[in-house]
C-alpha cells in the first residue's frame, strides 16, 4: 500500500498564522490561496477553509484563487474599488500580474507577526512554522529525527 502524505491539522496556530499573513497583504494588492499557504506551510484548500470560517476579521477580499478570481466578488468589489483593484474583462476577479502582491515582500512583512506566535523548532531553517506535531510546549526541544 502506498504511504499516505500526512494531512496538516487545522489547529489554532495554523489558523492564526494564515490570518496574520492575510493581514500583511498590502491594500491594493491580492494574494492567491496557494501563495498564502506557501508562506504558512499549508495547502491552498486549507487556506480557503480557514478564510471561509475565520476570515471575516481580516481583509478577506485580498485573497483570490491563482487566476485572480474571487468567489465573493460582489461583496469584495466595494473594497477593491476603494483600494484601486480593477476587475479584469471577464468580470470574475483581477489580473494577478497587475495586482498580485510581491511574495518576498509579503513574506518579510508577515515574518514579525508570525514570529510572535511561536519560535521555529530547533534545527529549522527559520521559517517559523511552529513546533513539531505532538509537542505543544515551545520551551521543550524536539528530539532529533533519525
Amino acid at each position: 500500500m502506498p504511504e499516505r502524505t500526512p494531512r496538516t491539522r487545522m489547529d489554532d496556530l495554523t489558523v492564526e498564522r494564515v490570518l496574520r499573513v492575510v493581514e500583511a497583504i498590502p491594500p491594493g494588492r491580492v494574494a492567491a490561496y496557494g501563495e498564502v499557504g506557501a508562506i504558512v506551510g499549508v495547502g491552498p484548500r486549507l487556506v480557503g477553509r480557514i478564510m471561509g470560517t475565520w476570515g471575516s476579521s481580516v481583509p478577506w477580499w485580498r485573497v483570490t484563487n491563482a487566476s485572480g478570481d474571487h468567489p465573493l466578488l460582489a461583496r469584495a468589489l466595494p473594497h477593491w474599488q476603494q483600494e484601486g483593484i480593477a476587475v479584469k474583462p471577464n468580470g470574475l476577479g483581477c489580473r494577478m500580474v497587475d495586482f498580485g502582491a510581491d511574495l518576498e515582500q509579503l513574506r518579510a512583512d508577515a515574518a514579525p507577526a508570525l514570529a510572535e506566535l511561536c519560535p521555529p523548532p530547533l534545527g529549522a531553517s527559520g521559517t517559523g512554522l511552529g513546533v513539531p506535531d505532538g509537542d505543544s510546549s515551545p520551551s521543550t526541544p524536539a528530539e532529533p529525527r533519525a
